[in-house]
């Protein structure tokens, strides 16, 4: 099945500022890397392998972990990963990667194509993408459908990882929809700007049984030692 998807070029755009994760070797590169090591631990010690990646609001991160942790994830040996945008309210990874955002994954639910057409394999690395697809009107309808949860329930025989970027927590049900079929999620907050109440309403709303951890984003280096931190998880 993977085997039929397009194949298109890793060509980022300028302003992703994704990491070089191959090459780097800055404090944010290896942040990715300890956050990828410590989810491989977390794999060893339950099941594992679909996470959902959002936030409490709007521009605190999520996607730029995403995208990075996908990345990072993918660089291993024979390590199978998907990057999926389930945010198909305001889907951006498709920008980033410069490549189509349909076909895609609500042209996948809906019928419209089979999930090969709606993926994109990244050339030269063990690296999927399944962009948002086609706008809709109706979202978390579409998010509600059987397909979608039967999506999940197959996506770890194909996959060591499945990372999905979701609209933020309190802004719509969408990410609280999705955590429930995840395996996990990690929640992205940016110091300065969230809220403590934020942060507490947001994991409320999960029930706090499924969040691997919080990843700190936008720290100065005298508040935190690096400007990305994991700096939670259950099996601490």
């Amino acid at each position: 099945m993977l085997a039929e998807a397009p194949q298109v070029a890793y060509q980022p755009a300028p302003e992703s500022h994704l990491l070089d994760l191959n090459n780097s070797h800055d404090t944010p590169a290896e942040e990715f890397r300890t956050l990828r090591t410590r989810l491989n631990h977390l794999q060893t010690l339950q099941p594992l392998h679909t996470v959902v990646v959002t936030s409490p609001s709007p521009a605190e991160g999520k996607t730029f972990t995403a995208v990075n942790l996908a990345l990072a994830q993918s660089h291993l040996a024979e390590t199978s990963v998907l990057l999926a945008d389930f945010d198909l309210r305001r889907p951006v990874i498709h920008n980033l990667l410069q490549v189509d955002r349909s076909p895609g994954l609500s042209d996948f639910l809906i019928g419209q194509c089979t999930f090969a057409q709606a993926l994109r394999k990244i050339q030269g690395m063990d690296l999927y993408f399944l962009p948002a697809g086609t706008p809709v009107k109706n979202p978390l309808e579409l998010l509600n459908m059987r397909q979608a949860k039967a999506l999940f329930e197959e996506l770890p025989r194909a996959f060591n990882w499945a990372i999905f970027d979701t609209p933020p927590l309190l802004f719509s049900a969408d990410a609280n929809l999705l955590s429930t079929l995840a395996d996990g999620t990690i929640l992205v907050v940016k110091i300065g700007s969230t809220t403590f109440d934020n942060v507490s309403r947001a994991m409320q709303s999960l029930c706090e049984n499924n969040v691997l951890g919080i990843v700190a984003n936008g720290a100065r280096a005298s508040e935190l030692y690096s400007k990305y931190t994991y700096y939670y998880s259950k099996s601490e």
